[in-house]
């Protein structure tokens, strides 16, 4: 065995230990390659569409099947383009979700998206398994009932929905879940806040980087706090305005939503709801945020 001068042991220890730290950082920069702000954070900023034909919650006849393969999306994707298009439906007949009588909007309107998302699985929620919403429970029910009534009997637009009102959308929430058009949005980072616009209905949310909440009043859109875990952003809502009711959610909700990099040009939205006054279990949803070159433009509904 041949002995190293004193000199040579600490050249050699310290090319072991340059090799090493160029292997952590050639690591580092693998995990962490996409472009940061000058705040040190993942820079998520632009505009973004997510607008997809895969449903919210798994059709019935896909009960059985998470994921669909290539030629069955196809298949699906033609089939449910069809379905929905409202320039086939016959107004005395009906289809879609729609009873016999008058539909809305021509297909003129629609920007629903007309693709299932690349992964093709059959429902945007992941848990449950069964990727529907859970049943609502008894207060659920009840307060469900008690809405449905109000609407019915309304005599002036305080008993009609948010929705109707143009103060709350449909597919911006908190949670963003795609709908029939307007499935766009922007997001704004700065040191102190994130802001999120929703082009429906014309929602900014302006969110501040924080530990607890500070909930002074419960708000349509809730309060939420932002932070980031790891190159993750996570925004937690809760406190709502005390009438709401948005896809059953109560004034007791609790909303998380993760926001993290999947490529170049999109993000994974991930988001779980709470709420013990609607159901007895959580539920989680996956939407893809794909990378637009359009703006968000106004959308001027409002009430009156």
């Amino acid at each position: 065995m041949h002995n190293l001068s004193p000199t040579k042991l600490s050249l050699a220890l310290a090319s072991f230990c340059l090799a090493a730290t160029a292997l952590v950082q050639g690591v580092s920069a693998q995990e962490s390659d996409f472009p940061r702000n000058e705040f040190g954070q993942p820079d998520f900023q632009g505009f973004y569409t997510f607008r997809t034909i895969t449903p919210l919650q798994r059709p019935r006849e896909l009960e059985h099947m998470e994921v669909l393969t290539l030629e069955q999306a196809k298949e699906w994707e033609a089939y449910e383009n069809r379905r929905q298009n409202r320039d086939l439906i016959i107004d005395s007949v009906g289809g879609a979700g729609y009873p016999p009588g008058v539909i809305s909007y021509n297909e003129f309107w629609y920007e629903r998206g007309s693709e299932t998302i690349a992964d093709r699985r059959t429902s945007l929620i992941y848990d449950p398994p069964n990727g529907r919403v859970p049943p609502l429970n008894d207060a659920g029910r009840e307060r469900r009932a008690a809405y449905q009534q109000m609407v019915f009997e309304s005599a002036g637009p305080e008993g009609r929905t948010t929705v109707d009102r143009c103060i709350t959308g449909f597919v911006g929430g908190p949670p963003m879940i795609p709908g029939s058009y307007n499935n766009n949005m922007q997001l704004v980072q700065t040191a102190n806040h994130v802001m999120i616009l929703n082009e429906m209905v014309h929602t900014a949310r302006i969110i501040p980087y924080a530990d607890e909440f500070d909930i002074k009043q419960g708000k349509w859109e809730g309060n939420s706090i932002a932070r980031w875990e790891d190159d993750t952003l996570v925004i937690e809502t809760k406190g709502w305005h005390h009438s709401y009711n948005l896809r059953g959610m109560s004034d007791q909700a609790h909303v998380i939503e993760r926001f993290s990099r999947a490529d170049d040009n999109s993000l994974t939205y991930d988001f779980t709801v709470t709420d013990p006054k609607s159901w007895d279990e959580a539920w989680s949803a996956r939407v893809p945020l794909r990378a637009s070159a359009d703006p968000v433009y106004e959308y001027a509904c409002h009430e009156g």
